[in-house]
């Protein structure tokens, strides 16, 4: 795939002036010689990255992802492992106070204790809902439970006839049978508030209510040295396996910014502000280049599991990290020396990476071939016969799904081709090796015919001093895709 990276790299730097040459060691392409312009086209969609903060903003995601997201704070799980020993054999519920600073984790470690105790379960009183009121419509429960008195942190947020009241009802619901084996926590994250509902729990309930070591449970988060692991895996989970160097923040800049914040959560807003920086700075320089760039590989050889090892998501997005350590190219080593703006062009841009089966391919040149491309064809011994399905065939495609803007899901291995498909695909190659042109405007009518496009023009120039041709300029919905098609087939091809 070394040569599909090599026009992807040189069309995604198009504020560079730097002339580029594709390196061809792998298989046999047909492309250009690139030459790095800018352009004047509307800067492109894209799906806006998802850097949350807070576990409110991750709690709908899903066991799967959670599961990917979250580390296991253990200290804190012992603790609690001890107070519900200590409920079941008095066969009641217990109270106890969690402080932690903002931005600790506390709500995710209070909402994700089912993913590292068996059969625990998390239930949440809500801001807005009255303590009492919602305890007495608490039902018993067969698992362990912790219940969770959300959005009341600071003693701001409660009066004191509230507190008091709150506190009577909590030491009622855990004597009662429905709060058997229940944990009731408070998070805080204020001294004030924690002193008095100790004041307040030990007073109406005692060491029943508050247990024997107090009724605190004090609790700091995953340490320094996780978070930019921690990082790593929510960016991935929540943007389609992207990485922080794909962000635009290298390895050193993430545990720099580290070692300055401490909670989780502050790291991750770092995080999020940096991004934000990078995302601007690079939307100033795309004021004169700014486009969609989508590589269509079509291959006579196995390449499929080539082409999604270089991509990221179920919209085919180049992943960046993976672009840059699969090819010794020339131009990879120059711009391994800025992988920071790499990262962020990545993201910001619409770049994509798809592969255009065989089977596809010849239906498309049968079906739409001018006649020249005619001509050259009958030449190679291949059949001109129309191929109805060819349309069908392009929409039921990758590059048909992405173009209709739906998401590739599992990918699967196609069918592999026999000899016959094989024989007549080296024919296309031949020809591309001349004039892929032909090849290129064909497929731009298939996308026009199966209504996947507007419009779309050939060799489309960036209109500016330094030269760079698009095989295909489409037209989306309104906006424009630059492909670029490489025609790739297995060395010693006739």
């Amino acid at each position: 795939m070394r040569n599909t990276n090599d026009v992807l790299f040189a069309a995604m730097i198009g504020s560079s002036d730097t002339k580029l040459v594709s390196d061809s060691t792998a298989s046999a392409p047909v492309g250009h010689e690139l030459e790095i312009v800018s352009g004047t086209e509307p800067t492109p969609d894209r799906e806006d990255l998802n850097v949350p903060d807070r576990f409110e903003m991750i709690r709908s995601s899903g066991t799967g992802t959670l599961r990917s997201l979250i580390s296991p704070v253990d200290e804190s799980l012992e603790a609690l492992d001890e107070r519900f020993v200590d409920l079941r054999a008095a066969r009641r519920g217990g109270f106890v106070v969690l402080r932690g600073e903002p931005g600790a984790g506390k709500s995710t470690f209070l909402d994700t204790v089912h993913l590292f105790r068996e059969g625990v379960v998390t239930e949440r009183v809500a801001q807005e809902e009255d303590i009492a009121e919602r305890l007495r419509r608490i039902g018993a429960s067969e698992n362990a439970r912790v219940i969770v008195i959300e959005g009341r942190e600071a003693l701001l947020d409660v009066t004191e006839p509230a507190l008091e009241a709150s506190m009577h009802a909590i030491n009622t619901f855990v004597r009662s049978s429905q709060g058997a084996d229940t944990l009731v926590v408070w998070p805080t994250n204020t001294d004030p508030l924690m002193k008095s509902l100790v004041e307040l729990g030990t007073r109406l309930g005692g060491k029943a209510l508050m247990g024997h070591d107090g009724g605190v449970l004090r609790f700091v988060g995953p340490p320094q040295s996780a978070f930019t692991q921690i990082a790593e895996r929510t960016i991935a989970a929540l943007n389609d396996g992207a990485s922080l160097s794909a962000l635009g923040i290298s390895e050193e800049r993430a545990r720099e910014i580290a070692l300055r914040e401490a909670t989780i959560g502050d790291y991750l807003g770092a995080i999020r502000r940096e991004l934000l920086r990078n995302d601007a700075k690079v939307k100033k320089l795309l004021k004169v280049e700014q486009f969609r760039l989508w590589v269509v590989v079509v291959a006579g050889n196995d390449v499929e599991g080539d082409v999604a090892a270089l991509t990221r998501g179920g919209f085919a997005y180049a992943d960046i990290d993976r672009l840059i350590n699969s090819t010794g190219a020339n131009i990879v080593q120059e711009l391994k020396k800025r992988p920071d703006d790499l990262g962020i062009l990545g993201t910001v841009l619409d770049v994509k990476v798809i592969h255009l089966d065989v089977f596809t391919a010849l239906a498309i040149a049968r079906q739409h071939a001018n006649e020249k491309l005619r001509e050259l064809m009958k030449a190679e011994g291949m059949s001109v016969s129309k191929d109805r399905q060819a349309d069908s065939r392009l929409m039921s495609s990758e590059l048909g799904l992405i173009m209709a803007g739906k998401s590739l899901g599992t990918r699967r291995r196609g069918i592999k081709p026999g000899g016959n498909t094989k024989t007549a695909f080296e024919g296309l190659a031949r020809i591309a090796r001349n004039d892929d042109g032909l090849l290129n405007r064909a497929i731009g009518e298939g996308l026009l015919s199966s209504g996947l496009v507007a419009s779309f023009e050939a060799e489309k120039p960036l209109g500016t001093t330094l030269r760079y041709d698009s095989d295909l300029y489409v037209m989306r919905d309104g906006e424009p895709t630059r492909v670029e098609v490489m025609w790739l087939f297995p060395i010693g091809s006739a």
